[in-house]
């Protein structure tokens, strides 16, 4: 059995138009995970001392982590201000 690696396989995957359209429509989430997954590492700071910040538990700052909850805007922001930064949302034309 051939091993691939992640960005093999999602490339391949991403030629299927239905896939494609589905996984292009979880971007702005994924999005959001990866920019509060930064914003900590670049912090330096852990889940945990997050947590302590803000008072969100540490496991729900894990599951928004993994792709497993709907932050409100509300969250976001304690967390942004946990990071000591402020949250900035913004809407962009379709195509840029």
């Amino acid at each position: 059995m051939k091993m691939t690696n992640f960005d093999d396989f999602l490339n391949e995957q991403l030629k299927d138009e239905e896939f494609r359209k589905e996984y292009e429509a979880l971007e702005p989430e994924f999005a959001i995970i990866q920019a509060l997954i930064d914003a900590r590492n670049e912090a330096g700071i852990t889940q945990t001392e997050l947590s302590k910040r803000t008072g969100i538990a540490q496991t729900d700052i894990s599951k928004l982590e993994r792709g497993n909850g709907n932050p409100s805007l509300k969250t976001l922001k304690r967390l942004a201000e946990g990071l000591g930064m402020t949250l900035e949302l913004k809407f962009k034309p379709i195509g840029t």
